[in-house]
């Protein structure tokens, strides 16, 4: 058994090789599509922004700017919403104007609620996306870098 798997190996080793690369290739990774590069290659990288303290309103203008994205011919690529902590804004003053008589206190407080959406697509596309009613009170800032 020993010389039969000698003898392989030496077969193996003595066989001619071609000069033409293997077409398949040892990869845990499926290949790359060739127009998903060609269409990164031309896009950009899109964060959009949102804020407010209302967040129903936020809500809203998130499903929508995700669903247009995801309606468009090429769809892009869309990360998000990406709910980021809520910031909490507190202001504490004294009720009485004067400062005299008992020391009670108004306990005030701002609730600034964000969310962040990525999106991998050229910039005509984000003009069609944003092209949106954006109810009052949200927020909106593009911030536009080459991917």
């Amino acid at each position: 058994r020993g010389i039969l798997k000698l003898q392989f190996l030496y077969l193996i080793a003595l066989r001619p090789r071609s000069h033409t690369p293997p077409t398949h290739t040892m990869s845990a990774y499926p290949p790359k599509k060739q127009a998903a590069e060609a269409a990164v290659g031309q896009s950009h990288k899109i964060r959009i922004t949102l804020s407010s303290r209302k967040v129903a309103a936020l809500e809203r203008v998130c499903a929508d700017l995700v669903t247009r994205a995801k309606q468009q011919d090429p769809a892009p690529k869309v990360k998000g919403p990406i709910r980021m902590p809520t910031k909490t804004l507190r202001l504490m003053t004294m009720k009485s104007p004067c400062g005299e008589g008992t020391i009670t206190w108004d306990r005030f407080q701002m609730r600034v609620h964000k969310r962040v959406i990525d999106l991998i697509a050229p910039s005509e596309m984000v003009k069609k996306i944003t092209s949106i009613n954006i109810e009052a009170g949200v927020d909106v800032e593009v911030n536009v870098q080459d991917a």
